[in-house]
């Protein structure tokens, strides 16, 4: 059954006229009047809905059913990502999201080579809202991760976090699994440098202001494999696989 986010009231039993994004979605697959679709808007469960009536910029639907069921972490996981090159951030965004990811943090390291202005990183930050949307109604998500602002790395790491955040690094010597194992499932903030990683300064900074450092293993991933590695470690030893 088609999933689409849609952010209104979704009371059983209304008729509600469904935002101009999804009319067009629901044009373009043709669906038609009668057809059932799923509903959710990130406030918890999702509603079994059908189609009324489909023009040509708008479409109205009726509300039937509320479904409780969710899919996220029992611990939640956020992905703070150092920018990488080209559209990475794109791919990483969407596979967070398919993994459970709760939120994503975009950071400016030493060593990013992408540099936005304030008007491109709004223009990014719109463009992987609607990545995070797309992602969670194709995986079944029901509730939206919290997408930051672009962060400058020395002032957000200097920021207190009430989770314990984990800075990936190759120079670790304990590595996050075997951590993991160790410890009881809880939230917390996965750090992932960019192409070439942290600088050591960045890295002595983070550990500095409470962050744990740790390995992948014994192979260097890409920046784009280690962080989605990581919450795919996490959920296989606490669950939510």
């Amino acid at each position: 059954m088609p999933r689409f986010y849609c952010p209104l009231p979704l009371v059983p039993g209304t008729t509600i006229d469904l935002p101009e994004a999804v009319a067009h979605h629901i044009a373009v697959v043709r669906l038609a009047p009668g057809e059932l679709i799923t509903l959710f808007n990130g406030e918890g469960g999702e509603v079994q809905a059908s189609i009324v009536s489909v023009a040509k910029r708008s479409v109205t639907a009726a509300v039937q059913t509320h479904i409780a069921c969710e899919v996220e972490l029992p611990y939640a996981v956020t992905l703070a990502q150092a920018l990488p090159e080209a559209s990475k951030m794109d791919w990483i965004i969407e596979k967070a999201i398919e993994l459970g990811a709760a939120g994503i943090v975009p950071l400016a390291a030493q060593r990013c080579v992408v540099r936005l202005s304030n008007e491109r990183a709004e223009k990014k930050l719109a463009h992987w809202q609607g990545i995070i949307v797309s992602a969670s109604e194709q995986s079944g998500r029901n509730r939206l991760a919290q997408l930051a602002p672009l962060q400058e790395f020395h002032a957000w790491s200097r920021q207190q976090d009430p989770h314990q955040r984990i800075i990936l690094t190759p120079r670790a010597g304990q590595s996050l699994a075997n951590w993991a194992r160790h410890q009881r499932p809880q939230a917390l903030t996965l750090m992932v440098g960019p192409e070439g990683g942290f600088t050591e300064a960045e890295e002595t900074a983070a550990v500095a202001a409470g962050a744990i450092g740790l390995a992948m293993g014994p192979r260097i991933l890409r920046t784009e494999t280690a962080g989605l590695a990581a919450l795919a470690t996490l959920s296989a030893l606490w669950g939510g696989m």
